[in-house]
């Protein structure tokens, strides 16, 4: 009688603290290259990543400004990456809403990759991207400010 009753409690009280909620992922995080910041915020209903600090500004063979040279739309090849957004769309995922998807920009080949990001303590993400059943992770680091 004793295990039925907290087994009943345990019901209860998982019914009670409702679904599990994604990590808050917001603020600016290290690239696992450590050559980029990335700020995660609010965009919409969803949230978005923007580089907002580059190791290399300047482009080394020009000495201009880095700029999305790769980017499949030749209009958009001569924009610098500085504050273009590479997390695209991420909202919680349906299936496990611990893990936020959505779609990676990569500036170096211009492709968008689906992706998805999890938080790995309060200072550090998993954030992988995959093309079909290939996929890569990474682990990016919080900026104490």
């Amino acid at each position: 009688m004793a295990r039925l009753v907290a087994v009943a409690f345990t019901l209860l009280g998982l019914a009670i603290a409702g679904p599990t909620h994604a990590a808050d992922i917001s603020g600016v995080w290290l690239t696992d290259t450590a050559d980029a910041h990335i700020r995660l915020a609010k965009c919409g209903a969803n949230m978005c990543g923007t580089i907002i600090w580059l190791k290399e500004p300047k482009d080394p063979r020009t000495g201009k400004v880095a700029t999305d040279e790769h980017n499949h739309d030749p209009a958009k090849r001569s924009r610098p990456l500085l504050g273009i957004q590479v997390a695209l769309d991420f909202h919680p995922s349906p299936e496990d809403p611990a893990k936020y998807v959505g779609h990676f920009y990569n500036a170096d080949d211009g492709s968008t990759y689906t992706g998805s990001i999890s938080q790995q303590g309060a200072d550090a993400l998993r954030v992988e991207g995959c093309l079909l059943v290939f996929c890569q992770a990474q682990i990016w680091t919080r900026v104490k400010r």
